[in-house]
């Protein structure tokens, strides 16, 4: 059983053709034309993490210790360079692709499996490479910015990139079932708690948070695609 059954493809499916087909509305954004849509989804998916998702990662958080949780992430990081090898090598960048292929060989051969990070100490940089930024490097546009139910934010062209990502993902392919689901769900409770820091600043900073979140989640992935540095907007357009 495969990653892609955790959310099913159909509810997925529905809700980008229910983005598709909402009316837009005139908005200062044009990054954004489905903001009547998105806000709705968007406070759906923040009460499920306020009263679910986020008191569990604090519970991990305060249970387990933090150099264990370093631990923990790095096992899951070091599956996650594999695919990130596989994208930058499709986005025509093969140094990249070789730098991500020798930290797996590395961290899991003298970092225990991908507990410790031995890849780094020696040398080797991490990146972090998704199919949507693969789709972006071939000249795919972004499309407009979408909150998709249980998943959060994304634009168009990040929504339909996620069955390569889910595919892709070394978890997807772990037997048994029951393996599967345990290590899928302690790695998006690992990912919540490590994210725990930034709700304090959002919460002291953030006088519209759907608006705070998109205007992150937009910049920081346009900061992905050009790899740390991209082109003032204006050069770019």
């Amino acid at each position: 059983m495969t990653r892609t059954k955790l959310i099913p493809r159909l509810p997925l499916s529905l809700a980008l053709l229910l983005v598709l087909s909402a009316c837009a509305t005139p908005h200062p954004n044009p990054r954004d034309p489905w903001e009547g849509f998105n806000r709705p989804v968007f406070n759906f998916n923040d009460g499920l993490d306020r009263t679910i998702i986020k008191p569990v990662a604090k519970g991990y958080d305060w249970l387990v210790p933090a150099n264990l949780q370093v631990v923990i992430g790095n096992f899951f990081t070091n599956l996650s360079d594999l695919y990130t090898s596989l994208n930058n090598l499709l986005q025509g960048k093969p140094k990249e692709a070789g730098g991500d292929l020798a930290r797996v060989l590395i961290n899991s051969s003298l970092g225990i499996g991908g507990l410790v990070d031995a890849a780094t100490g020696m040398g080797f940089e991490r990146h972090d490479e998704d199919f949507g930024q693969t789709l972006a490097v071939w000249g795919v546009a972004s499309g407009p910015f979408v909150v998709l139910p249980l998943i959060g934010p994304r634009t168009v062209r990040d929504s339909f990139s996620l069955a390569a990502d889910w595919e892709g993902d070394p978890l997807s392919w772990v037997k048994p079932d029951l393996l599967h689901y345990s290590l899928s769900g302690l790695h998006q409770v690992d990912k919540r708690a490590s994210l725990l820091p930034g709700d304090k600043v959002i919460e002291a900073g953030a006088i519209d948070k759907y608006s705070y979140i998109r205007d992150a989640y937009l910049q920081h992935r346009r900061y992905e695609i050009y790899d740390g540095d991209p082109p003032p907007e204006d050069d770019e357009k």
